[in-house]
């Protein structure tokens, strides 16, 4: 089987790595694919180069593809989804002109990672109209499920979206301190980094705290954790390849987003044994439950700094175990067998229903 897999936009972020583990993972079912993308920033021409996957790229940062509805980017992919037996978009920009420039007969599978935050003007008819062309929709947190049922999308049509963590590192980069904290994710306000610093500002004698990732916050988060007095021990260390070295033997990762449906951070760190202290947002209530984990609320450095405070010092009981035990099921191999089932479902039964159990 052959996969076209559209990207709107190819940055260094969550989604676009676990597509390319995925990639990987589908090999051993006998499925190829043929990566295609909207845009890419030089970091993420760069991921893609030492990836040593096949893909194209159609433009250079436009900022906005993952938003627009461009008739040139349907124009310039319509030849290159000829000879696919399934095609699988990840963001509106992408499932909207794989719609446009598909073939009949051809099943589409469209893939939305987070709730959409238009920049302008919701584009809400184009989104139903394509919707009526997608096979398969997957929505990887509750914000995102409710906004396309709201649309119309048939409840048999939304399947269970998983995304392949990075493996666990046996062992962690050897000059780390311990204690230490670890964030790992964009800088940018979506992710919080920003409540995060604030919260450390608010001890009185903190663990060393890294802080992985690249975005436009880096300038401003610099100033303030000079401002705040904490440069010797805050230290911003730009975006990793593998946050798992990083990761093993922390004291804590902190999630401190202000939007997140599903959290590669947070259950990453869960594979590690290391306990995780994220925002009560969207979906991470639901991956933290029965203990796997500390709930904070949003934007609450207050609140955020307690929990800090209370877990490097032993204080609160998180279920180590019952986290571990979650991760393991978003193994790259894990992964790519559920969505292996999903494409042979729907080639063999194109235009059929192929909802799967989460």
């Amino acid at each position: 089987m052959l996969v076209a897999r559209v990207i709107a936009r190819f940055e260094p972020g969550g989604a676009q790595l676990a597509a390319l583990r995925l990639i990987r993972g589908l090999r051993a079912h006998g499925i190829a694919s043929r990566l295609l993308v909207g845009e890419a920033t030089r970091p993420g021409l760069r991921l893609l180069a030492e990836a040593e996957i096949d893909f194209e790229v159609w433009g250079r940062g436009r900022d906005d593809l993952q938003y627009a509805c461009d008739k040139r980017f349907v124009s310039w992919l319509r030849p290159r989804l000829v000879g696919a037996d399934l095609v699988h978009a990840h963001m509106f920009g992408a499932w909207w002109a794989a719609s446009e420039a598909i073939a009949p007969g051809i099943p589409l599978v469209a893939s939305e990672h987070n709730a959409i935050r238009w920049p302008a003007t919701p584009r809400l008819a184009e989104m139903r109209d394509a919707l009526t062309r997608v096979d398969a929709f997957l929505a990887h947190g509750p914000a995102t499920r409710a906004t396309f049922l709201g649309l119309g999308l048939s409840p048999a049509r939304l399947c269970s979206a998983r995304s392949p963590i990075e493996p666990p590192s046996p062992r962690g980069l050897a000059d780390l301190p311990r204690p230490r904290i670890i964030f790992t994710g964009r800088l940018h306000p979506e992710k919080g980094p920003d409540v995060l610093v604030e919260a450390l500002g608010r001890l009185r004698d903190p663990a060393p705290a890294f802080l992985l990732g690249s975005g436009r916050l880096a300038f401003a988060l610099r100033r303030r954790i000079c401002a705040l007095g904490r440069k010797e021990t805050v230290r911003l260390v730009g975006w990793q390849p593998r946050i798992g070295p990083w990761l093993c033997g922390a004291t804590a990762c902190v999630v401190p987003s202000r939007h997140e449906a599903w959290s590669q951070t947070a259950v990453t760190a869960m594979a590690h044994r290391v306990p995780v202290i994220a925002s009560a947002v969207e979906g991470l209530p639901s991956t933290l439950a029965e203990r796997r984990g500390v709930l904070v609320a949003p934007e609450d450095p207050d609140e955020l700094a307690s929990a800090i405070d209370a877990v490097c010092a032993g204080a609160v009981g998180v279920d180590l175990d019952g986290a571990q035990r979650y991760a393991r099921r978003f193994t790259p191999r894990l992964v790519a067998a559920h969505y292996a089932r999903i494409y042979r479902r729907l080639v063999a039964r194109p235009g059929g229903e192929v909802a799967i159990a989460a």
